[in-house]
């Protein structure tokens, strides 16, 4: 396949890249972050376009670079700079990388690293440590679960689609094997119900044949009868029996016959028939499917008695057996010659359809004759009540898994990033010591005096770099000069000398827009420029 041309290729990775870098570039200017020097700004912005370059081939290798570039940034991982950047590219790891194991792999050595810099560096380790850990969980692990989720709703819509397009297939089968069957239904009920006719038909031709005072032209013309029926038999057998199958149907019985009255028709057509029911109650209620097989059975039994044993007698019983009915077809040895043809597939058949509705079937000879037997359930078992609801889906659990997976990362995630963030605003306005209280203290005022006034915890994380050279030999302090969170704001710094006396105080004013022209720090808030 021919590969796409560089341009093209190279154009979602510069867009990428645009939006990456975006946030980095404008953190420092809104007053988001503390400033950083242009070289370090630059590093960070080769390591974003690497990453951008390589997103769609190494999606792990992009994620990495993002990670290192976040921790050499801030030890606690987040950063208003490189944030939106960690999180996009872990949500391109879910969606372009399959397996997981190499992601978690990174995640650990991600937490592992930055609490190694905590430990090493850190101003303040527990906060960090728990801004660093709700930061990987919510900024890279949650984007992550929603990148796989992302790329799991696409293969099970793909999945969804070829599973739709081979259902279809499957029900165009199952339409082609309904009208096979129902093809083989009507063959097998043209079989059984035409073959028993012309069977009665040969029975009446051969009483013809050998009734008294016949003329011999019409002797041989019912002996013709007698064998054209019988030939005619076996033809139907041979074309039809080709359509049948093992799982057809139960024909109907004709225009709702009973099986006592089969047997009557059967007798008055010359077959040696007795019907023998038993006493209580009938043996199957009308109309059932055990009535149908129970006519089917005697019908195929009647006719194989007359087809191969034509003149031997032939016993009808039918009886209860607590909740089944019992037919029994039981004939003599043949007193003239039968039909020659073999069969055997009605009895299959019969078989078959016996053992479907839960009963059993049994064929075979008996004494110098041949019996065939039947149990069949008088009802059908009715449905169990409170029917188990079905499986679900495969489909549907994997979304559920998903969905549990990306819920309890979301849960934990918001946990951790609440907590961080009330330790952050807790220590923070800790920290302020109000501009009133800053603007009375003067220098030469004993530590115990200024320590009226000054609130119970320093930054931890002070603006040092943009302040001015401290004075020989003394100890700095910092503070903030108000509790708005999440923005850059002045900060006061006290210096105390080796007595405790309070040598100097200074404003470092605040970084971005409403910063702008504090390029030096003055003596006290709202004061001239020292």
């Amino acid at each position: 396949m021919r590969r796409p041309p560089e341009r093209h290729r190279a154009g979602p990775a510069c867009l990428l890249w645009a939006v990456l870098a975006l946030p980095a570039l404008t953190a420092d200017r809104l007053g988001l972050n503390e400033p950083r020097p242009a070289w370090w700004l630059a590093a960070g912005m080769a390591v974003l376009g690497a990453a951008a370059g390589v997103s769609r081939r190494r999606p792990l290798t992009a994620f990495a670079l993002a990670a290192a570039v976040s921790l050499a940034d801030a030890p606690a991982l987040f950063t208003v700079s490189y944030g939106p950047a960690l999180a996009v590219l872990a949500l391109l790891l879910g969606l372009r990388a399959a397996g997981a194991r190499a992601a978690a792999v990174c995640f650990a050595a991600v937490a592992v690293a930055g609490t190694a810099r905590i430990a090493l560096t850190g101003v303040d380790p527990a906060p960090e440590f728990l801004v660093m850990t709700g930061t990987l969980l919510f900024g890279c692990v949650f984007p992550w679960l929603g990148g796989r989720y992302w790329r799991q709703s696409r293969e099970l819509a793909e999945a969804g689609w070829l599973r739709a397009a081979r259902l279809e297939d499957e029900q165009r089968h199952a339409e082609e094997r309904a009208r096979l069957r129902e093809r083989a239904r009507i063959a097998q009920d043209m079989h059984d119900s035409l073959g028993h006719e012309l069977s009665l038909i040969a029975l009446r031709a051969g009483a013809l044949q050998v009734a008294p005072g016949l003329a011999d032209e019409h002797r041989a013309a019912a002996a013709d009868l007698r064998a054209a029926a019988a030939d005619a038999t076996d033809r139907l057998h041979r074309i039809i029996g080709v359509l049948r199958e093992d799982d057809e149907p139960v024909p109907l019985t004709p225009a709702g016959e009973t099986v006592e009255q089969l047997v009557a028709r059967a007798a008055e057509s010359g077959l040696a028939v007795r019907w023998e029911p038993s006493g209580g109650p009938a043996a199957a209620p009308p109309g059932g499917v055990a009535e149908r097989l129970l006519y089917r059975v005697v019908r195929e039994a009647l006719t194989n008695a007359a087809r191969h044993a034509p003149g031997a007698p032939v016993t009808v019983e039918v009886a209860r057996h607590g909740p089944d009915a019992v037919v029994t077809v039981t004939n003599g040895p043949a007193t003239e010659t039968g039909s020659g043809s073999s069969g055997g597939s009605g009895l299959l058949g019969l078989r078959a359809a016996v053992a479907a509705a839960g009963g059993a079937f049994e064929a075979g000879p008996h004494g110098d004759g041949f019996r065939v037997r039947a149990r069949v359930p008088a009802r059908q078992a009715p449905p169990a009540p409170g029917k188990a609801r079905p499986a679900a889906s495969p489909l549907a659990r994997a979304r559920r898994r998903v969905a549990l997976g990306l819920g309890a990362a979301a849960g934990a995630g918001a946990v951790l990033v609440g907590a961080a963030f009330g330790w952050y605003a807790y220590t923070e306005t800790r920290s302020v010591l109000e501009p009133s209280a800053y603007a009375g203290l003067r220098p030469g005022a004993p530590a115990g005096e200024v320590a009226r006034v000054l609130p119970p915890r320093e930054v931890r994380d002070p603006p040092a770099d943009r302040a001015p050279a401290p004075p020989a030999g003394t100890t700095c302090r910092y503070y903030r000069s108000s509790g708005e969170l999440l923005v850059s704001v002045d900060h006061f710094r006290l210096c105390f000398d080796d007595e405790g006396r309070l040598a100097a105080k200074d404003v470092i004013p605040r970084v971005g827009p409403s910063g702008a022209g504090r390029d030096r720090p003055r003596d006290q808030l709202g004061g001239m420029p020292r």
